[in-house]
């Protein structure tokens, strides 16, 4: 009897899944896609009987108010596109002057919930339970409140050194108002974390191939200060410091950020750092307590132990759990138009009051969140998937 050869590819390979759809389901979606254009058809019909015209034409029209601040320039004489992407820039900002609160406070109390000293344990659970059970909004409005009529006014305003603190704004020496200035900032926030990161790339393959532990934090110390310092020649960049100075009832000169901007970050990075730092603590626990009594046997101290042997495993523990908590607080940020910061939500509130656009300046709003949120969950999933990645070539 003759017996079929079957290669060993076709051995090996599995065997492809068929794709499960029913009736149903093709039922569901069709019936979906009717509803959706029935809405759309209704709200486009509605609005011609009501004299409006949809469209998107009115984001070039003049916007003909201001915002409280703004990180790109922008005046009541520029277009509401313009205002919508001074907003985008606003709530970028806050969010990510936030995520760095939020990083910093959940690491620190993270590790204190996990402290062999009980008052440190007991301080971290007092932060997360009492961050936990209130709503943000409510904290938000409380450190508003607090820095409105606790800190004094401008021409009472605090200082300690280059810091100058007010009810207004807190203020920080800046640059002056040179263009060589602003070429040279942008060009050293380009070059140091690309050099910085293709040195630490080559010191991780290196490690790879050869397990050497290569200099890796102290060279990018160096290029840190190296490579500002000449683009500062090359750009011809004077880097003369600007310091804020009473004038009458303000203060010029330096950079201001704003009462709002700083309440927002800190609420903000506070109440997702409770959130951070349960992550954290559930990710140490995770880790296997006889790796950390085996680096204590061998001499190595409680710090070096964190740093070596427990942080880099827990980093492929919470990166999902993470990568929930900043797409979280990055949406939250949308809370900052109750303190009137003039964050993306702001200014969508305000054209839809002169426009009368409701229905494009939310498809707007949420069509931006949505991709914001989308690029964050991205590269996180991408980060973690490195980390498996190379957790998984290191176990070959």
């Amino acid at each position: 009897m003759d017996q079929k050869l079957i290669s060993p590819v076709a051995q090996s390979s599995p065997p492809k899944k068929a794709l499960d759809i029913s009736w149903l389901d093709i039922g569901a979606g069709l019936a979906l896609i009717a509803v959706f254009a029935l809405v759309a058809m209704n709200i486009h019909s509605n609005m011609v009987a009501a004299g409006i015209q949809p469209g998107f034409s009115f984001l070039t029209q003049q916007a003909g108010f201001d915002l409280s601040e703004s990180l790109i320039p922008y005046g009541a004489s520029d277009s509401y596109l313009r205002a919508i992407l001074a907003g985008l820039a606003n709530t970028i900002a806050v969010a990510a002057a936030s995520l760095v609160v939020a990083c910093a406070s959940g690491l620190l109390v993270g590790l204190l919930s996990v402290s062999a000293q009980a008052p440190a344990r007991l301080l971290a659970l007092g932060y997360v339970e009492l961050f936990r059970n209130l709503p943000k909004i409510l904290v938000l409005l409380v450190i508003f409140v607090a820095a409105v009529n606790g800190l004094p006014a401008v021409r009472q305003a605090i200082t300690f050194g280059p810091l100058t603190i007010s009810n207004r704004a807190i203020y920080l020496p800046w640059l002056s108002d040179d263009p060589r200035n602003s070429r040279w900032l942008l060009a050293s926030l380009v070059a140091v974390p690309a050099a910085s990161a293709l040195w630490l790339r080559r010191v991780a393959r290196r490690q790879a191939q050869t397990g050497v532990r290569g200099t890796a934090w102290p060279v990018v110390i160096a290029i840190a200060i190296v490579v500002p310092t000449a683009l500062a020649f090359v750009l011809k960049a004077p880097l003369v410091l600007s310091w804020p100075k009473l004038e009458g009832f303000s203060v010029g000169g330096g950079v201001a950020f704003s009462i709002q901007f700083c309440t927002v970050a800190i609420a903000l990075g506070l109440y997702h750092g409770a959130q951070i730092a349960e992550v954290l603590r559930g990710g140490i626990r995770a880790v296997p307590a006889g790796q950390i009594e085996a680096a204590a046997a061998l001499g190595l101290k409680r710090g070096r132990i964190t740093r070596l042997i427990v942080l880099p495993q827990v980093l492929r523990i919470i990166i999902p759990p993470l990568n929930n908590q900043f797409v979280n607080l990055l949406k939250n940020t949308s809370i900052s138009i109750a303190v009137g910061y003039s964050d993306l939500m702001s200014v969508a509130g305000t054209t839809i009051n002169q426009t009368f656009r409701p229905l494009e300046t939310m498809l707007i709003t949420m069509s931006i969140y949505l991709a914001l949120c989308l690029v964050l969950a991205g590269t996180l999933n991408h980060w973690s998937a490195r980390i498996r990645a190379r957790e998984g070539r290191g176990t070959r």
